[in-house]
C-alpha cells in the first residue's frame, strides 16, 4: 500500500506576527536546545526549540522565546554566526539580517544588558542572500539585485566585491575551504569564486531561468542543488557544469531549496507563496517521487534542523515543522 505523501506539519508554534524567514541554528551552539531566529515585518526573535525525536520527556515540541530584538522594517533574511554560544558565560547571540531597506543588520547580545546591531550600507537593490563564513565568523557574504555579490568584515567595511551578469540570489560558503565561495544568478548561472585570488574559478549552468534559489550541499560539496522555473536541478560538479537530475516539482514555480544537514541525498523545495498556500515537498534521490508533501497558508522561509531530518517553515503567525524519515 502505497502511503499518502501529503500531511500537516508535525508541531506548530504561534508567532505575533506572519513570519518572512525562518532559520535554524546550523552551528553547535553549546546547548541541548536548538537555536531558532525567525522574522516579521519589524522584528526577529530567538528562540530554543526540543523536540521529541531528541529528549524523551519531551511531548511533541518544547518551544521558548529568548528574546525579540526590535528591527523597524522587514525582515527578508537571516543569517547566524558561528560564534553563536549558549554555554558560555554570558552567552553570545550574533546573528545578521537583510531588510527590505536594503542594508544589512549585524546583531550582538548576551540575552541581558548588551543588546547591539551595527548597521552594514552599500547594496543599492534587495538583498537575496547572506553568510556567515563558517569557521571563524569574521566575514559576511551577500548577493543582491543590484548584480554584486559582497564580502564584508564585522566593522561593515568591504572587503570584496565581485560583479555578476544578472541578481545574486543565493550565496553559500565551503564549509572547510573557508576561501571558497559559491554565488547563484537569476540568470541560470552558479560559480564558485577563490576569495583569496578574488575570482571565478568554475561555474555550473541550468539552462533554465529564472534561478530563484540554489544551494551547496554540506554532505558531500560536489554536490549543488538549485530549483528554476518549474524544476529542482541537481549538479555533481565534478561531471558535468550542466545538471545531472532535473524533474518538474512546482506548477506555480518553484522559490527555495535547501539541502538537509544530515544526508546527501535528502532535500526540500518549496513553490511561490500563492494567494492562498505555497507547496511545500520533502524529496530524497532515490525516489521518483516526493516523500513528503506539504500545503503552507502563505509560507515563507525554509530551514533544516542540524541533526534531526526536520524541516521549518514560516507562515501565517505560525512556524511549521515537518518530520521525514532518512
Amino acid at each position: 500500500m502505497k502511503q499518502d505523501a501529503s500531511r500537516n506539519a508535525a508541531y506548530t508554534v504561534d508567532c505575533e506576527d506572519y513570519v518572512h524567514v525562518v532559520e535554524f541554528n546550523p552551528f553547535e551552539n553549546g546547548d541541548s536546545g536548538n537555536l531558532i531566529a525567525y522574522g516579521g515585518n519589524n522584528y526577529v526573535v530567538i528562540g530554543t526549540c526540543t523536540f521529541q525525536e531528541e529528549e524523551a520527556d519531551v511531548e511533541g515540541i518544547q518551544y521558548k522565546t529568548l528574546r525579540t530584538f526590535h528591527h523597524g522594517v522587514r525582515v527578508d533574511g537571516i543569517a547566524w554566526s558561528p560564534e553563536t554560544r549558549l554555554d558560555s558565560l554570558p552567552p553570545v547571540i550574533k546573528f545578521c539580517t537583510s531588510a527590505a531597506d536594503m542594508k544589512i543588520r549585524l546583531f550582538t547580545s548576551d540575552l541581558q544588558d548588551k543588546n547591539e546591531y551595527k548597521v552594514l550600507e552599500g547594496h543599492t537593490d534587495f538583498i537575496n542572500g547572506l553568510v556567515f563564513d563558517p569557521k571563524e565568523g569574521q566575514e559576511i557574504a551577500s548577493v543582491s539585485d543590484d548584480h554584486t555579490c559582497r564580502i564584508w568584515n564585522l566593522e561593515g567595511v568591504q572587503t570584496a566585491h565581485f560583479v555578476l551578469h544578472s541578481p545574486g540570489m543565493s550565496v553559500c560558503w565551503h564549509p572547510e575551504e573557508t576561501f571558497k565561495l559559491m554565488v547563484a544568478e537569476k540568470n541560470g548561472t552558479i560559480r564558485f569564486y577563490d576569495l583569496l585570488a578574488q575570482q571565478a574559478i568554475l561555474s555550473l549552468e541550468s539552462e533554465q531561468v529564472p534561478l530563484m534559489s540554489a544551494h551547496w550541499c554540506l554532505k558531500n560539496t560536489f554536490k549543488v542543488g538549485a530549483v528554476a522555473g518549474n524544476d529542482w536541478l541537481i549538479w555533481d560538479i565534478t561531471r558535468s557544469s550542466y545538471p545531472q537530475n532535473k524533474r518538474p516539482v512546482h506548477m506555480d514555480r518553484a522559490c527555495l531549496f535547501r539541502w538537509s544537514t544530515i544526508s546527501e541525498n535528502l532535500f526540500a523545495t518549496t513553490g511561490y507563496p500563492g494567494k492562498m498556500s505555497s507547496q511545500f515537498q520533502i524529496h530524497h534521490l532515490g525516489h521518483p517521487q516526493p516523500i513528503l508533501m506539504g500545503s503552507v497558508a502563505v509560507g515563507s522561509g525554509l530551514s533544516w534542523h542540524r541533526t534531526l531530518p526536520l524541516c521549518v517553515i514560516g507562515g501565517d503567525h505560525k512556524l511549521l515543522f515537518w518530520v521525514t524519515e532518512v
